[in-house]
């Protein structure tokens, strides 16, 4: 797979998130964290325990799938890394996608999340997801908020291959393809150093959604220059553009909601 780096403005001479926002032409959106909180409703903790058990009932060795971490993704990462791409693999691969899709029909939509999607699909950005986490899981979160602008071809989750969970731009570089855009004209909204290093390795620029200032520091010291505690404010500059598109267009459309 080829990316796209094409001329756009420098995200380096841009002064904020909101220049970078406005600049694109296609956003590229985390799902877990900027989308919603997934595990809302259904503990992470919890999830990687059951993980865990049910992988040991499996065959898998406990030293692997032991019990102690409260992020079902690092377990998964865990047994790829010891059983590569075998049948433990791929039935832990398929067990957290279960729990991730039952997950989703209680995730919490982030602050303001639903109205960007909307203000960004009535500004005109291309739109797509790229994430960890399961595509099912991501259709089933917004099945229970249609209708939704962002269309299943452009959701881009995790693959069999764990291998390929960011930072491996495997994600991005779809969305990218998926949308017919260049690196340079997009711009990914993310909340975890693997969303910045991916967005990094492609060339695309990068906001961080940090509600702590924990979460804050750790994308800087990655390489993050732009970050936000809250999505308002890029709401706020895509509805800008939907009003110099359609001048006296009044109330703007938002997310939809349950």
């Amino acid at each position: 797979m080829s990316v796209r780096r094409d001329a756009a403005p420098s995200a380096a001479r841009m002064s904020g998130p909101s220049s970078v926002l406005a600049a694109a032409e296609c956003v590229l959106l985390d799902f877990d964290g900027p989308l919603c909180r997934l595990f809302a409703g259904r503990p992470a903790e919890g999830v990687a325990a059951r993980l865990a058990r049910e992988l040991r009932d499996f065959g898998c060795d406990p030293g692997v799938a032991a019990d102690g971490t409260d992020d079902p993704l690092a377990l998964l990462q865990a047994v790829a890394k010891h059983y590569g791409d075998g049948p433990v693999t791929v039935h832990a691969e398929r067990c957290l996608t279960a729990e991730e899709v039952e997950a989703a029909a209680s995730a919490t939509p982030t602050e303001h999340a639903l109205d960007l999607i909307g203000a960004l699909h009535a500004g005109g950005w291309r739109q797509a997801v790229t994430t960890n986490n399961s595509p099912a899981a991501v259709v089933r979160f917004l099945g229970r908020h249609e209708p939704s602008p962002l269309a299943h071809e452009h959701i881009h989750g995790r693959t069999s291959d764990p291998a390929l969970l960011k930072p491996d731009p495997h994600c991005l570089v779809r969305a990218l393809e998926s949308t017919g855009s260049a690196a340079a004209a997009a711009v990914m909204i993310g909340d975890s150093p693997a969303d910045c290093l991916a967005a990094k390795a492609v060339g695309v620029p990068f906001i961080g959604y940090a509600v702590t200032e924990d979460k804050r520091r750790a994308l800087v010291d990655v390489g993050a220059g732009w970050t936000v505690p809250s999505l308002r404010g890029l709401v706020e500059t895509a509805r800008q553009r939907v009003q110099l598109r359609e001048p006296g267009a009044g109330t703007l459309p938002v997310g939809a909601r349950r």
